[in-house]
C-alpha cells in the first residue's frame, strides 16, 4: 500500500459532503455486518455522502440510487476509498 493509497482511505462517517468513494471493508460484529450488508453497504459499492444531520447525527447517503439515513457510529465501521 502506498501513502497515496492510504490518504485516500478513511471511515464513511468522515466523507465530506458530496464526495464519492468506494467500500472497501464493513467491520462490526455478524448481526451488525449483515445488517450493514443488506443495505447495500456492499464491498465494491460506490456510496456518496449527501448531507449530515444538524447535530452530525445521522448522515445521509446515496447508495444504488437510493437515499439511505446511517447512524454515524454505523459509519465508521465501513472503510472507505476516497474517489479522485
Amino acid at each position: 500500500m502506498t501513502i497515496e493509497q492510504t490518504t485516500r482511505q478513511t471511515t464513511l462517517d468522515r466523507l465530506p459532503i458530496g464526495q464519492r468513494a468506494t467500500i472497501l471493508r464493513v467491520d462490526g460484529e455478524k448481526n451488525i455486518r449483515r445488517r450493514l450488508l443488506d443495505m447495500g453497504m456492499t464491498i465494491g459499492e460506490t456510496v456518496t455522502m449527501k448531507a449530515v444531520a444538524p447535530l452530525g447525527d445521522p448522515v445521509e447517503l446515496i447508495v444504488k440510487g437510493y437515499h439511505l439515513s446511517l447512524r454515524k457510529h454505523d459509519a465508521r465501521r465501513i472503510l472507505v476509498e476516497v474517489q479522485p
